[in-house]
């Protein structure tokens, strides 16, 4: 796996902290916390979207995001259970790896005017 991947999954799992961190954070260092995943999460991604197409790092992104905030609400948070979610969810994850599948690990050459 390209090393750029793995800063899209990072960034995608990293988010996915920041996501609760905005929704849960109740005092100072929790809030700092928050913003160093933010940062985190931002710089992985934008350092994996120079070498990679956007579109697709975007997508995969916010997948992985998605993706994990719904499962973290259900098994840690007390989000309930429903089939449909986690069957939408699925259909989520397919459509990023069918994404991820089909796109060259080369970004689009910039074209100059």
């Amino acid at each position: 796996m390209n090393r750029n991947w793995i800063y899209v999954l990072l960034a995608g799992l990293v988010e996915v902290i920041w996501v609760m961190g905005l929704k849960y954070s109740n005092n100072t260092l929790e809030w700092l916390g928050t913003i160093v995943a933010i940062t985190a999460s931002f710089y992985l991604i934008i350092e994996a979207a120079k070498r990679l197409p956007v579109g697709t790092v975007y997508a995969v992104f916010t997948g992985i995001g998605t993706a994990g905030t719904v499962a973290s609400e259900m098994l840690f948070f007390g989000e309930p259970f429903k089939l449909i979610k986690v069957l939408l969810i699925c259909v989520l994850l397919a459509g990023v790896v069918g994404l991820k599948l089909v796109t060259s690990d080369h970004a689009e050459p910039e074209v100059s005017k």
